[in-house]
């Protein structure tokens, strides 16, 4: 239970972190507003959950 609880405090606090980064340091970026630079914000999570899903299956031993 403990874990569990520290897990969820982690989560929390890398969430408040990426949000006061969104609020306060971003505006200050200067990102130019391409097409190019919209699919890479969009498609980017997106990529990189999927690199670690089929990591993640790859490195799993095979049960048979």
């Amino acid at each position: 239970m403990k874990n569990q609880l520290i897990f969820i405090l982690k989560v929390l606090l890398l969430s408040w972190a990426i949000s006061v980064f969104i609020k306060y340091l971003a505006p200050n970026l200067s990102i130019s507003e391409t097409a190019t630079n919209a699919l890479i914000i969009v498609l980017l999570p997106n990529l990189i959950l999927a690199t670690v899903l089929l990591w993640q299956l790859f490195r799993k031993p095979n049960i048979t």
